[in-house]
């Protein structure tokens, strides 16, 4: 069964937060692609809509929004992008990608929110609250 690690990016407080989809809240974002839109309910945030802003597979390699599919490609890069930084002018190399769609092979999703519900999320997620003892 898949399982992901989604990082939910909150735009308006600048705060992220790590959560885990398992099961059949994960089957839900497996065909999407990076842009495409999902229910926050699989991660927990009822009534939120995120947006899927990239993600990496299990070895770190990066989900890349030009290459079609979930399978793994290299593609010559030559500008700083996702995976990528050049050390020089001019440099340009090689890097082994994985496709913008989210598959069984992706272990991390980034996403953020587009839409919010009227519950705030840290008290969907029970953050804020007194001190757990973590």
């Amino acid at each position: 069964m898949a399982s992901f690690t989604v990082v939910v990016g909150d735009p308006d407080s600048g705060s992220s937060h790590q959560l885990e989809a398992e099961e059949q809240d994960a089957n839900r974002f497996i065909g999407k692609s990076i842009g495409e839109e999902v229910d926050g309910g699989a991660v927990g945030l009822d009534g939120y809509t995120l947006e899927i802003t990239g993600g990496s597979d299990d070895a770190g390699r990066p989900l890349n929004p030009e290459v079609a599919g979930s399978n793994l490609k290299e593609v010559l890069m030559k500008e700083r992008q996702t995976g990528y930084k050049p050390s020089r002018d001019g440099e340009r190399r090689r890097i082994t990608v994985r496709g913008r769609e989210v598959s069984d092979a992706v272990a991390q999703i980034n996403a953020s929110i587009v839409d919010r519900g009227s519950t705030d999320v840290d008290e969907l997620l029970g953050e804020g609250d007194a001190e757990d003892g973590e």
